[in-house]
């Protein structure tokens, strides 16, 4: 790793059908492929951490950790399956991982691979993504363990081969380590890649409720419990937005819109499905 191999993946526990509408709503431009079974990748193009023309870190410029760490939050409490973001700086690696509601875990590996996290993070982990709680956990913990021979690319790497149990296979040059712009050309090789990008409001309400539809999600989105989510990821919405605009954290305030987003839609659809309910019944 050098101190310009900025770079980082987001992995969703999902094909990338389910996963465009939402990426979307990250107003960030970015590719998506298949990353194996059941499991997605979006590979982000890298701005909010670099200058233009220089893949590395900047005094000024936002962490990488914690734009992930907000993007994953992002995408975790707008939909039931599970974000894990992948990144290093050339000075660290680590992974935060986003499920719901729940507060984000992660760790933290030096350049050298010395282990900066708390032990318990990879117990939480395991439950979390459902795995092995004795063989995958004994895995995970070994990479908390001192290793003089074992950088940071090879403790990520470590976690992808646990991962790999679940179905996680990363197309070929997405690699821990590589710096955005390769891992952008790595994924654009890619047969099945699309490009994300930022479609405004409007279209991105219109996309987000064809999807609905379509997806047969529409239930879902239905009733008292149902609304009483919708106004709860608007309560919670504001006040992170608030907050990562107090912190200067794209990451975070990107996290906010996307929960005020979710929670809009979801009470524009019951307010649609009812409304369209009350015209079928005044029409017989």
């Amino acid at each position: 790793m050098t101190a310009t191999s900025v770079g980082a993946l987001l992995l969703c526990r999902a094909d990338p059908e389910t996963v465009r509408p939402l990426a979307r709503l990250l107003q960030e431009s970015m590719l998506l492929t298949p990353a194996g079974d059941g499991w997605s990748v979006l590979v982000p193009e890298g701005k909010p951490w670099r200058r233009d023309g220089d893949g590395g870190g900047h005094a000024g410029a936002e962490p990488v950790d914690r734009v992930l760490g907000g993007w994953a939050t992002a995408l975790a409490v707008g939909s039931a399956w599970p974000v894990l973001a992948l990144w290093w700086d050339g000075e660290r690696s680590g992974f935060t991982l986003a499920a719901g509601f729940r507060r984000p875990v992660g760790y933290t590996w030096l350049a050298d691979g010395t282990p900066a996290g708390e032990d318990e993070a990879m117990r939480t982990f395991a439950a979390r993504l459902g795995l092995d709680p004795v063989l995958d956990v004994q895995a995970l913990e070994a990479l908390t363990h001192e290793d003089p021979e074992t950088d940071a690319d090879a403790r990520l790497l470590g976690l992808l081969a646990v991962l790999a149990r679940t179905g996680v296979s990363l197309p070929p040059g997405l690699t821990p380590g590589e710096p955005a712009g390769r891992l952008r050309a790595a994924a654009g090789a890619h047969r099945e890649a699309e490009l994300i990008e930022w479609p405004g409001w409007r279209d991105a309400v219109r996309v987000e409720l064809d999807a609905v539809e379509g997806g047969g999600l529409g239930p879902w989105l239905l009733g008292p419990r149902a609304r009483a989510v919708a106004v709860a990821q608007v309560a919670a919405g504001l006040p992170l937005t608030l907050w990562g605009a107090r912190r200067r954290s794209g990451g975070w305030i990107t996290a906010g819109l996307v929960l005020l987003a979710q929670g809009a839609l979801g009470l524009a659809y019951n307010r649609f499905r009812h409304e369209a309910e009350v015209a079928r019944g005044s029409g017989r």
